[in-house]
């Protein structure tokens, strides 16, 4: 199976009597407000044993409002793809662990695949995909263009380079870098 963006949903509801339930599709309201770096933080610690125990991948772990809501995003990978039945395990096991407490501001759990076309962030990722098809997107157009695609050579002393289609190599500061994903392919 192919990392197509799968992602499990937890939706936590409290009932008029105050008991918490949990369900597939869950939203939590909890108690501590924590700034977002810090619940990622902490996303990340608690994750990591269940991660290790299946034998997943840590990708990413995000903290973001979209519209008037949160979100909490954790992004995991195994090798051969991860299945909705991963993500949902996950979910489940990271909530109990989170509990009610994470934050008082209300939030949508999302476990998911990073996707196809995933973003590179972590030095790791570029040792693993390199030789692989990746576009870079610029903050500042750099002769005209913002936007590039090619064969990831490496991050090398934080340039992430590239070869273009004609073999010509572009190097690009990491600072300078919006995003590096991985190019999909049709």
């Amino acid at each position: 199976m192919d990392n197509t963006g799968i992602m499990s949903l937890l939706q936590r509801s409290q009932s008029e009597s105050g008991s918490s339930r949990s369900r597939f599709i869950l939203m939590t309201n909890g108690g501590n407000l924590v700034q977002a770096k810090e619940i990622v933080k902490l996303v990340e610690e608690t994750s990591m044993p269940i991660l290790e125990e299946k034998g997943f991948e840590f990708v990413d772990c995000e903290f973001v409002k979209e519209g008037p809501q949160w979100y909490l995003r954790l992004y995991i990978d195994k090798e051969g793809g991860i299945t909705i039945g991963d993500c949902e395990a996950v979910s489940r096991q990271l909530d109990k662990l989170l509990g009610d407490d994470l934050t008082e501001q209300p939030y949508i759990m999302e476990v998911s695949s990073p996707g196809i076309d995933r973003v590179l962030k972590r030095d790791k990722e570029y040792i693993k995909y390199k030789g692989k098809m990746v576009e870079v997107k610029l903050y500042k157009a750099v002769d005209g263009n913002k936007e590039f695609t090619g064969t990831l050579v490496g991050l090398i002393d934080n340039n992430i380079v590239i070869t273009d289609e004609s073999g010509s190599d572009l190097s690009f500061d990491r600072k300078n870098v919006a995003a590096t994903r991985l190019a999909v392919i049709l």
